[in-house]
């Protein structure tokens, strides 16, 4: 019993101590996650905060992914642009969703809306010396007129959509194209940042925003 109390204070204090050292002045954390990203097999520690400052929708939201080097917390990577700000979900307010990690993966969803709605999940992988999105997927819609489907893998370049419609006489018929399409190249510093990237699919004629 003592030993397992030492472990969660030991725990307890190594996550309070990396959040006091790096922590952006006036923030406030929102979300904290442990597990492997580089492949090591030592669990790193991703931590996102609100911050005071303010951008165009609301607070600014940083994520750290810390990294123990030697004993200590480093800070493997780090970035404003991953996670929307504050107020960036419209209607509904808040974006974010949840981070978790699977299988050495980094995973953001975020949501927002009103009576159209949409959602976003972003996968990041460690490489190259950094975290890339790998991959990406969204729905947005509205029940009734229509909803689009779009799943890109960045690695493969092969970009899924789908729009089912319900609402024929206003927005045509359902539509369904798989394009190809490579060297896109989108990571967590770039990511949301300025404008959304747009495709032209070829076949449909449908414009992809990613």
């Amino acid at each position: 019993m003592k030993k397992t109390l030492f472990l969660l204070y030991m725990a307890v204090s190594g996550l309070c101590f990396a959040q006091k050292e790096f922590q952006p002045a006036g923030s406030t954390v929102i979300d904290t996650i442990d597990g492997d990203l580089d492949g090591d097999k030592i669990p790193e520690k991703v931590i996102i905060y609100t911050t005071k400052d303010e951008g165009e929708l609301g607070k600014i939201r940083e994520i750290q992914i810390l990294k123990k080097v030697n004993g200590k917390w480093a800070i493997l990577e780090k970035s404003r642009n991953a996670v929307m700000e504050s107020s960036a979900g419209g209607m509904m307010g808040d974006p974010y969703r949840e981070t978790s990690i699977e299988k050495g993966i980094l995973i953001i969803s975020q949501n927002g809306g009103s009576s159209w709605k949409w959602d976003v999940t972003d996968r990041y992988r460690f490489q190259n010396g950094h975290f890339e999105l790998i991959g990406t997927s969204s729905t947005s819609g509205r029940p009734g007129d229509y909803w689009k489907d779009i799943d890109f893998n960045l690695s493969t370049g092969q970009l899924n959509y789908t729009k089912e419609v319900e609402n024929k006489a206003e927005y045509g018929q359902s539509l369904k194209e798989t394009y190809i399409k490579k060297g896109v190249k989108i990571n967590l510093q770039n990511r949301n940042q300025e404008k959304q990237q747009k495709i032209i699919l070829p076949k449909t004629k449908e414009e992809v925003y990613f």
